[in-house]
């Protein structure tokens, strides 16, 4: 059942009840990261493997996305500074206990790559948050796999 969260702001990813943070170093650029993150948004389920849906809503103001075992989300950009900033909460989820949610993904210039940093910030039920600190793991994997992919998506000749 799809419920609607509470809305949130840019500051929440600095001060949500759970924050799990993760970063790499890739050798794509970061406006070639940039126009991938924000730009096309279908294209996630090429380089994400947890993503099987991604389409922009309302313009470029949101975005539908379903992760495979059936999670969805629809979500509002809060954030699209090329080539630093890419961030959006989520409005509306089947997620269970979920309250809020926001993601940002922060792009810094290393070397001639770029530095991927990836904060999931939500806030919800005890047992919701229980289960997502304990997900870190999981979901560090998954973000080094995407990044990964990511890279090699744009960096092949």
């Amino acid at each position: 059942m799809a419920r609607r969260l509470r809305p949130v702001g840019l500051d929440f990813v600095e001060t949500a009840p759970v924050r799990l943070v993760f970063a790499r170093e890739i050798s794509a650029a970061p406006g070639v990261v940039f126009r991938a993150l924000a730009e096309d948004v279908p294209g996630w389920t090429a380089w994400f493997s947890a993503v099987t849906f991604a389409r922009p809503i309302g313009g470029d103001a949101g975005r539908e996305i379903r992760l495979k075992g059936g999670r969805r989300f629809v979500e509002t950009v809060l954030a699209a500074e090329p080539p630093e900033v890419y961030a959006y909460r989520v409005d509306v989820t089947n997620a269970p206990g979920a309250r809020a949610m926001a993601e940002e993904w922060r792009l810094a210039p290393a070397g001639t790559g770029t530095r991927v940093q990836w904060t999931f910030a939500a806030d919800g039920t005890a047992p919701f948050r229980f289960v997502l600190n304990h997900a870190r793991p999981g979901l560090g994997r998954a973000f080094r796999d995407a990044v990964t992919s990511l890279d090699r998506r744009l960096t092949r000749p």
